[in-house]
């Protein structure tokens, strides 16, 4: 039984777990929806929503509390201008957490853990344009002789 145990340890030393759960939470922030296990993203939400709140209290040390617990200025400031403002009228459950079946290699159970009323755009930050240009290169076209002959 799991009787007075505080947190789940996620097979990992404490350090390991922290990073691990600080980096979910700024790629959570900037995408806004994030696939990972199902233990992890139960691990993550509480800690979202904590973030959430402390940004809706518009304090300095609230702001320096958020750069402290994410390491990011760009993710701290997104909590307080952008999703404070999403959610100030939500009294908590910013996060919710989708099953989604199970990893192929491991058969881990893999979740969706998204903000409620999330910008679909943000998913698409990193992605690059693929623009079709065409190159020509005369040099590429015509076959290079042999010196030797």
């Amino acid at each position: 039984m799991r009787h007075k145990m505080g947190y789940k340890k996620l097979n990992r030393t404490s350090e390991h777990r922290k990073a691990l759960i600080k980096n979910m939470l700024n790629s959570l922030v900037k995408y806004e929806q994030i696939t990972t296990t199902l233990p992890k993203a139960k691990v993550l939400k509480p800690q979202a929503d904590k973030l959430i709140t402390l940004g809706k209290k518009d304090s300095l040390q609230n702001t320096r509390t958020l750069i402290s617990k994410l390491q990011d200025e760009a993710s701290a400031s997104k909590i307080k201008k952008t999703l404070s403002k999403r959610y100030e009228n939500r009294k908590g459950g910013y996060t919710r957490i989708i099953k989604a079946g199970f990893r192929y290699g491991d058969n881990a159970p893999m979740a969706v853990i998204e903000f409620v009323e999330r910008d679909i755009e943000a998913k698409k930050i990193d992605r690059k344009k693929t623009e079709k240009s065409v190159v020509t290169d005369k040099k590429a076209e015509t076959p290079k002789e042999n010196p030797s002959k």
